[in-house]
């Protein structure tokens, strides 16, 4: 893509993607534009191809979007639903931290086995470096996600639950274990390890506690046994 096209994708990212009725054609243009933009790269697809992709005339295409980053774009919002669901707010709340780190764990490892999902995750990783404005504006997606488990940990930390000197690297390790097992042998075309989600789920678990959570005193022990 030239230099000027390049520049003038990028400005036109900044724009906010208008709240039109999900038809039929634009469910269409979406699922065709995941399987070219994962096959082919978002910069090698056009227009047309997409409008021939999804079954639809080239008039009813941009009629549901003016670009393909407005496409893009309604995918990342698909994506932020997605992220949404998986770790909804008030999930803070559901339990001891026990609970809810393992209710978190579940619900990220579920979000890894759908296709679509993943879909999108190898297309922004394979054509982030050609376009950049592409992994900024996942990351604006994904980061918040991060910041709010850390947030999670610096106040447990705060009340003495956990001992975390650093809650952002914390939050990483809790969903870096999470990813090796289940994320990234996907993205690499590989097959994950043959173990269930709910052995992973634990023994993350499990790891995480033992590295971050603080002991309980004699005394609370003590109380508990009484």
């Amino acid at each position: 893509m030239p230099q000027a096209a390049s520049r003038g994708s990028r400005k036109s990212s900044q724009a906010v993607l208008p709240r039109a009725a999900r038809g039929g054609s634009r469910e269409a243009i979406v699922e065709a534009a995941a399987r070219l933009f994962l096959s082919h790269g978002f910069g090698a697809v056009s227009m047309d191809e997409l409008a021939e992709a999804a079954g639809l005339a080239r008039r009813t295409l941009y009629n549901q979007f003016a670009s393909k980053e407005e496409i893009f774009r309604e995918m990342l919002l698909r994506v932020a639903g997605e992220l949404e669901n998986a770790f909804p707010p008030g999930i803070e709340t559901q339990g001891d931290v026990e609970e809810v780190l393992r209710l978190i764990a579940r619900m990220i490892l579920d979000l890894h086995t759908r296709p679509e999902y993943l879909g999108f995750l190898r297309m922004v990783v394979a054509d982030s470096r050609q376009f950049p404005w592409i992994a900024e504006e996942f990351a604006a997606v994904m980061d918040p996600q991060a910041d709010r488990l850390a947030r999670y940990f610096a106040h447990l930390t705060a009340l003495g639950v956990l001992d975390c000197s650093n809650a952002m690297l914390a939050a990483h390790q809790f969903m870096g274990m999470l990813n090796e097992f289940s994320l990234w042998p996907w993205m690499m075309g590989r097959q994950p390890p043959p173990m269930p989600a709910e052995q992973i789920a634990e023994e993350t678990l499990r790891i995480f506690l033992e590295r971050y959570g603080r002991p309980r005193s004699a005394k609370a022990g003590k109380a508990d046994a009484a």
